[in-house]
């Protein structure tokens, strides 16, 4: 059987443009892969979980009968340990968790220095 002889440009322009649409896609279309997406969307949910949270932990340090002192160790700790002294006091550990936030100690920590 005998192709056409447009057959092979046609094809090879087929997937030039298939790779050269992905390649813009990708870049410049705004395209990700399901990875990508999935951390775009875990990180999204630790901003909104930590935004909603920071009252809380507001109300938190606001109600600790140390609260003076932990503040006074919030101020006078470096910026890269703020969160610890935070965590450490209990103020990011959300009710029925064993754990802080780190993600709430941030927030909780921003929101402590603006008051």
């Amino acid at each position: 059987m005998n192709m056409p002889e447009w057959t092979a440009p046609s094809l090879y322009g087929a997937a030039v443009g298939a790779i050269a649409l992905a390649v813009v896609g990708f870049t410049w279309g705004g395209w990700v892969t399901g990875g990508t997406a999935q951390k775009q969307s875990d990180a999204a949910s630790a901003v909104a979980i930590a935004s909603i949270m920071t009252p809380y932990c507001l109300a938190q340090s606001k109600s600790d009968p140390k609260s003076l002192e932990i503040l006074a160790e919030l101020k006078a700790a470096p910026a890269y340990s703020r969160r610890g002294v935070i965590e450490k006091a209990g103020w990011a550990t959300p009710l029925g968790t064993e754990k802080p936030n780190s993600d709430l100690a941030k927030a909780c920590e921003v929101a402590l220095a603006a008051a």
